[in-house]
């Protein structure tokens, strides 16, 4: 059995809904377990344990959430040379374009000798007003999608051993 590890953190719900609409995705494939896990909870041994990562965040003050950093700076060097090699993908709920948090999780996966085997799925909700950033989101249906088949195919890969 394959473990897909997705480590997400979310404020306002967009970036929850877009993690669990791709392990919807991932769920109909057998020989692959997924594991939701929030920033806050996730430990080094949960990355040592997963086969395959997926890293989840909101575009804040135009990097990933400070919890997800932190997850990256608890469990950074204690999975450093322990899970070379092992695919990953990125979601990003974005306000503006997400760009720069994708190029942070990049250049952690690269540290971390990860593969990327999707482009990072990028969902902007153009929120700029304090009170539009601070509310709740709703990610609409065709995002949702996205997040499923990429949910799909990451645990299709897996399962086949492609990745």
């Amino acid at each position: 059995m394959k473990t897909l590890l997705v480590i997400y953190h979310s404020m306002t719900g967009g970036t929850e809904q877009m993690a669990q609409a791709l392990v919807t995705g991932a769920a109909a494939e057998n020989g692959v377990r997924t594991r939701l896990l929030q920033a806050a909870a996730t430990q080094a041994a949960d990355v040592l344990a997963a086969d395959a990562y997926v890293f989840a965040t909101p575009e804040n003050l135009a990097a990933v959430a400070g919890l997800m950093k932190d997850f990256f700076d608890r469990c950074y060097y204690p999975a450093l040379d322990r899970i070379n090699g092992r695919p990953y993908a990125a979601l990003v709920c974005a306000g503006s374009d997400g760009q720069n948090a994708v190029r942070q999780i990049e250049r952690i996966a690269t540290g971390w000798r990860l593969r990327a085997v999707a482009e990072a799925l990028i969902v902007c909700t153009r929120a700029q007003t304090p009170e539009q950033i601070l509310a709740p989101k709703t990610i609409g249906a065709a995002d949702l999608d996205r997040c499923r088949e990429l949910g799909a195919t990451l645990a299709s890969g897996l399962a086949m051993g492609v990745f």
